[in-house]
């Protein structure tokens, strides 16, 4: 089944009597085999979301035609919002990375291993650090020394590498650059972020130092899409690990890098697998 090709529905709208039937109906009755539903309704915005998954093998629908016809026949019907992916696809992934290595060797060794069915055709940086690393696994990298004073400049070139290089996916591996908003806007959705879960009550260059200072008892990580409004885009994955009184700086330290890599790769993991709706700023993360 991993290898046979398959098409993924991801949809939203008001929640309506029916909508279910009809998305069901209109994939069996082209001869469609679904393989996986979900679906979540919403009864405080009264909003239906869904995830469904089916083979194409002997669908009656050529693939370069299901989007027109689900649009009329449905979409239109419930003003919904939609999309569709096929399988097995390899999107581009670009990986832009400063000075911690933690996330960034985390998706590498899922990359090399087959773990995620990616291609990865740049890594962006604002440090020569990484350099060698990215040699030894043949990937192409690029860097750009963005500073206050040239940053409109080199993110108008990273924008038409990426261009370039077709990317779909951008994951920020403790990328410590701030993008601007015109970049953001260039990849709604589509740009991943982890941080900390210290921010904002620790903010600043030693989190963990005032972390330990103050007594915390737990710590955790979040990975989001990046918008506008700094570390406040739609929330993907999360996860939090005890810290006790035994626990010295470095011991935090080490805590909070294993969670940072591990939520990153979660939250990728969901996009990749094309598991995430979002709306009004918040996720629907189907299993």
């Amino acid at each position: 089944m991993m290898n046979k090709e398959k098409a993924i529905l991801l949809m939203y709208c008001k929640d309506k009597r029916g909508i279910l039937a009809e998305v069901t109906n209109f994939i069996m009755g082209n001869n469609g085999n679904i393989i996986n539903l979900d679906q979540h309704v919403d009864q405080d915005e009264n909003y239906f979301f869904m995830r469904i998954e089916w083979e194409l093998e002997g669908f009656s629908i050529p693939n370069e035609k299901i989007e027109e016809y689900f649009s009329t026949l449905i979409a239109f019907k419930y003003s919904a919002w939609y999309k569709l992916h096929f399988e097995p696809n390899k999107p581009n992934i670009a990986i832009f990375v400063s000075q911690y290595s933690h996330c960034f060797l985390d998706i590498l060794s899922r990359y090399e291993a087959g773990e995620w069915k990616i291609n990865i055709p740049c890594i962006i940086s604002n440090h020569e650090k990484f350099r060698s690393i990215t040699d030894r696994f043949g990937i192409p990298f690029f860097y750009f020394p963005v500073k206050k004073d040239n940053k409109k400049i080199l993110e108008a070139e990273e924008l038409a590498l990426l261009k370039e290089k077709n990317v779909d996916l951008i994951i920020l591996a403790r990328y410590m650059q701030i993008l601007s908003n015109e970049f953001c806007a260039k990849y709604p959705n589509q740009i991943i972020n982890i941080h900390h879960s210290t921010l904002p009550a620790f903010p600043g260059a030693k989190p963990y130092e005032s972390a330990f200072k103050r007594g915390v008892k737990f710590m955790g990580a979040s990975a989001h899409y990046v918008t506008a409004d700094l570390d406040e885009g739609p929330i993907i994955a999360q996860d939090v690990i005890s810290i006790s009184h035994r626990d010295s700086i470095s011991d935090m330290k080490r805590k909070g890098r294993n969670i940072e890599k591990i939520v990153l790769a979660n939250a990728c993991w969901a996009h990749l697998n094309h598991q995430v709706l979002t709306y009004n700023n918040k996720t629907v993360v189907f299993d």
